[in-house]
């Protein structure tokens, strides 16, 4: 297969990312109950990794090209490997920040990379769109397997041993990556040589008004997606009454739903057009929360019921319906532009989605102090009606950029 290497990196380097940026729910919970922090203490790490996401990406993102792209993301990997490995010999929440920190930098320097990739190592739109799909999936593999793997060390009373094991994937993939071949020099031959100019072009993208409601749309999707993802195992763990190892493995449902409603998406959108999809499984995320809710708040006791299990189950089922907007609109508007542009363009995608994780697991975490977690939940039901909002007019924009 032709670009088998250089594809196969790219997906280790989704992989590995996966894993650490989507274990801030299982890491709050245990720093909740390991370091003794509050709530609203432990939702800090959402911000460690979304806010240094967005402030490097913004700084960056049109620099990369100059840079290069394999550098870039031998780079980022390396940050990951130090940062894994001093987690477990610097056991505290200090450093529970600072390494999650380091995997916002090497986030951003990564999917800057990758997406910027796709562009050189395919031909035409439907590729794109397939390879993007196939990193998405890729990148939500690693999402169930985070649950996973850190559940079944947490069940061992030695959590932080999964960081040893992310540590040597992340070797690896750097190995891989330096003996890989990618020619660059399309990038190389169509970038201005003036760095200020790439970083106004970046700004520049956000005055179109296809741009303008991609970034919002994107924004909000994020935003319910880390709500309910970052505190689905606290979600859990204090108002449905499971204990720490149940509450990470029924998260974990959250996770498989979306992956597996990527993969249907994938054969449902070649008969129906995307924007339908995307709409109608915004109403169905609605439904389950009016139907969900109130059967957790019928729960009580401070043991877990069968009613717990329940609702556990079926809530994570969201992510089934909400899984294909995310690679949907990132393919339509990477798609759209210019190679030497999609490093901005992917730019801009990394700081809105990463404020929409920060705003979302930070409003979610007062709203669940606060109001308590069904409340919080429920009011997820706004930004819901939001994006259906928003679909509708972007994909009449989306629409007119292709007919132009």
């Amino acid at each position: 297969m032709k670009f088998f290497q250089i594809k196969l990196s790219l997906f280790l380097c989704f992989f590995v990312c996966a894993i650490l940026l989507n274990s801030v729910g299982i890491v709050i919970l245990q720093s909740i109950n390991n370091y003794g922090i509050t709530n609203v203490s432990a939702s800090i790490l959402e911000a460690c990794k979304d806010l240094t996401i967005a402030i490097v990406s913004f700084f960056v993102a049109s620099l990369i090209p100059h840079f290069g792209y394999k550098k870039s993301m031998i780079i980022g990997l390396t940050l990951i490997t130090l940062a894994c490995i001093a987690m477990p010999l610097l056991d505290s929440f200090w450093m529970t920040k600072l390494m999650f920190v380091c995997v916002g930098i090497a986030f951003a320097l990564i999917k800057v990379s990758v997406y910027s990739t796709v562009g050189i190592i395919t031909n035409s739109p439907q590729e794109h769109a397939s390879l993007i799909s196939w990193l998405e999936g890729t990148f939500q593999i690693g999402v169930v397997l985070c649950y996973f793997v850190f559940s079944f060390f947490i069940e061992r009373g030695t959590w932080l041993t999964t960081y040893w094991i992310i540590a040597a994937i992340s070797l690896l993939t750097i190995i891989l990556l330096i003996f890989t071949n990618l020619d660059e020099s399309r990038i190389e031959a169509s970038i201005e040589p003036k760095i200020t100019r790439d970083f106004l072009h970046m700004l520049g993208l956000v005055k179109l008004p296809i741009v303008l409601v991609f970034i919002l749309s994107i924004f909000i999707y994020v935003f319910i997606e880390q709500g309910i993802q970052s505190w689905l195992p606290t979600f859990n763990n204090s108002v449905l009454h499971l204990s720490d190892y149940a509450s990470v493995i029924f998260a974990s449902i959250f996770a498989l739903s979306i992956a597996t409603g990527r993969i249907a998406s994938g054969f449902i959108m070649k008969k129906v057009y995307w924007e339908k999809v995307v709409i109608i499984g915004l109403i169905c995320c609605a439904v389950l929360i009016l139907i969900i809710m109130p059967m957790a708040q019928n729960i009580s006791g401070d043991s877990w019921s069968y009613l717990s299990i329940l609702t556990a189950s079926l809530l994570p089922l969201i992510g089934f319906f909400i899984a294909p907007i995310y690679p949907t609109l990132c393919s339509s508007i990477l798609s759209s532009q210019p190679a030497h542009l999609q490093s901005s363009m992917a730019g801009l995608i990394i700081i809105f989605s990463a404020l929409g994780g920060t705003i979302g697991s930070r409003v979610v975490s007062e709203l669940f102090t606060i109001l308590g977690g069904e409340v919080a939940f429920y009011i997820i039901l706004v930004p819901i009606s939001l994006l259906i909002l928003l679909v509708i007019p972007y994909a009449r924009l989306h629409k007119k950029a292709n007919a132009s």
